[in-house]
């Protein structure tokens, strides 16, 4: 009987070949596992890309600033990627960016610029916007003024937005831009100019305006006026009903009634109102802001009193129609609106009865 002859070899090979297989298989897995992103959090990072560094050199950095799981996959990536565009600068990564997405970012030179972030509140006015502007970024406030008397820089405003006219080039107002930088929230650049800061709040104004464009420039009004009204709307509205008060002031224009406004009057002071209360010479002031006086029955000041928020422009817009003259707001933000004086002297005299009144303290 013929003993049967076992094929070892073939068998040994196989198996090598299998282990080889497997081996590749879990070498491909730790490579893509290596170069996935080191979190699901966002967590940004500053990086800096140093002179005469590359894509390979960068590899022990972005370790350290555990931007990369593995300098060695990470390496892989860029041998077989050849990557190229890898410039000196400060670049934004984030630790949610994989390996191909941080390259793509190193690669295309999208550094990272440093900003000055600024906050303006709607309701401030010029005074404020001036100072925070000169304090973050170190342009001086006269620089500022000066940028903003500047007639032949005015031209070209008007000429670039729509919404600029020559209203802002009277030479009685006290700042020309004031009521047309919106308040928001702003990225500058740190070496920003004060025409880029301007430029950059004036193209939100833009976007912001966009939608009530044709009722800004089809209207009884002139855009200047209803800025204007609104930003008075904005520090009169204490309460949540805007259109209200819009619509009380404009039941006092149309019957040549003063409007009484004592945040104009503050305006027109040059005073805050958080300051000190108004002299009885700054209450009796005549300028061209103090709606408190008889000459300025029926009219509006000459320009806003503050950067009012687009809330307040629709609400000018858009007036409740009532034929209430007076209104009066409660500590709580309640609004109550009275058709004459009397009935509004009865209003507050019945909120302080009732602890209700607004006491303001300096």
């Amino acid at each position: 009987m013929k003993k049967r002859k076992v094929k070892i070899i073939p068998t040994i090979i196989a198996s090598l070949f299998m282990i080889v297989i497997i081996a590749i298989i879990v070498v491909v897995m730790m490579y893509f596992n290596g170069i996935k992103a080191v979190s699901k959090k966002s967590v940004e990072v500053t990086f800096v890309v140093n002179e005469n560094e590359t894509f390979s050199t960068l590899a022990d950095d972005l370790k350290k600033s555990d931007l990369i799981k593995s300098e060695l996959f990470y390496k892989i990536y860029v041998k077989l990627n050849k990557p190229n565009g890898l410039q000196k600068g400060t670049y934004k990564l984030n630790k949610n960016m994989d390996v191909k997405n941080i390259v793509k970012v190193l690669g295309n030179g999208s550094k990272y610029v440093e900003t000055n972030r600024i906050t303006f509140k709607e309701g401030k006015n010029m005074r404020t916007y001036i100072k925070l502007i000169a304090e973050k970024t170190g342009i001086k406030e006269e620089d500022i003024i000066a940028k903003l008397k500047d007639t032949a820089y005015l031209d070209k405003l008007i000429t670039k937005y729509w919404f600029l006219k020559a209203d802002i080039k009277n030479p009685n107002l006290y700042y020309s831009l004031e009521g047309y930088l919106y308040p928001d929230t702003y990225e500058f650049k740190k070496d920003a100019s004060i025409e880029e800061i301007i430029e950059t709040m004036l193209n939100n104004t833009d976007k912001k305006l966009k939608k009530y464009e044709s009722n800004l420039l089809n209207n009884n009004y002139s855009i200047h006026e209803i800025i204007t009204l609104a930003s008075i709307v904005e520090l009169e509205s204490v309460g949540n009903d805007r259109a209200g008060v819009a619509g009380v002031f404009f039941n006092r224009l149309n019957a040549k009634q003063p409007l009484g406004s004592d945040v104009t009057t503050y305006y027109g002071a040059k005073i805050d109102m958080s300051e000190r209360d108004l002299y009885q010479a700054e209450l009796a002031a005549i300028n061209g802001y103090n709606t408190r006086v008889s000459s300025m029955a029926g009219k509006l000041p000459i320009g806003p009193i503050c950067n009012p928020s687009v809330l307040s422009i629709e609400a000018v817009l858009n007036p409740t129609k009532s034929d209430y003259f007076y209104f009066v707001a409660d500590k709580n933000k309640k609004v109550y609106f009275t058709k004459t004086y009397n009935e509004h002297l009865a209003t507050i005299q019945n909120l302080k009865s009732k602890g209700l009144w607004y006491t303001y303290n300096n």
